[in-house]
């Protein structure tokens, strides 16, 4: 009788501890720049070229954090603002977890491997800077929830592209998005300060879905 009686309350115990996992589930971060995406999301199947001419596909993701932000080198004020943030906020986000930012060039016209080469290097060698035919960029860029579209013609044309970063996990999946604060007279931009805040509370708590 004691012995039935200990496992009945062993059991009720264990479904104790079930109903407080199921009624009180883990608070979720609170980010101060962007969005934690409820799950992981898969990125859509890609083959790009880097500054060096090397291949950069789905497989280069794996083991590390992305950083992933689109532009053009032709961009008067948003992608340079970027990459000279990022090149000033790097060496803390590294020290937090490997993390490699990735300048993703939609204008693949335009935006030679050389020339991707040359403008990388101004902010930060170590950088990746990659694009591609657009049937690849595009299917990629959407999965990462970013956009762009060609604006005027010519030789002189535009590209209007979102301002965010979007994080990409070791497995290679989408996890968050940081969004730009726009401040008066100046393009939008994340504050250095509470993205690395974000990305240490993320990489503490984070839990490969596979």
């Amino acid at each position: 009788m004691q012995k039935r009686i200990l496992v009945i309350a062993i059991l009720l115990i264990g479904l104790g501890g079930l109903f407080a996992v199921k009624f009180n589930p883990p608070k979720p971060i609170e980010l101060e720049s962007g969005f934690l995406f409820p799950q992981a999301y898969e990125l859509a199947p890609f083959e790009l070229v880097d500054q060096h001419q090397q291949a950069f596909t789905n497989a280069s993701l794996q083991g590390k954090w992305s950083l992933f932000f689109i532009g053009f080198t032709f961009c008067p004020d948003v992608c340079p603002t970027t990459l000279n943030k990022l090149a000033a906020a790097y060496p803390d986000l590294n020290k937090i977890a490997p993390l490699q930012v990735v300048f993703l060039s939609v204008d693949p016209k335009r935006d030679t491997p050389d020339k991707l080469l040359t403008y990388v290097n101004f902010f930060n060698p170590e950088f990746k800077a990659v694009t591609g035919e657009q049937t690849q960029i595009f299917p990629l860029t959407r999965s990462l929830g970013l956009t762009y579209a060609m604006v005027g013609e010519g030789e002189n044309y535009q590209v209007d592209h979102s301002a965010g970063y979007v994080l990409v996990s070791p497995q290679g999946t989408r996890v968050a998005v940081f969004k730009p604060t726009a401040a008066l007279g100046k393009p939008p931009q994340v504050l250095n300060d509470e993205i690395i805040s974000d990305f240490r509370k993320i990489v503490a708590q984070y839990k490969p879905s596979r």
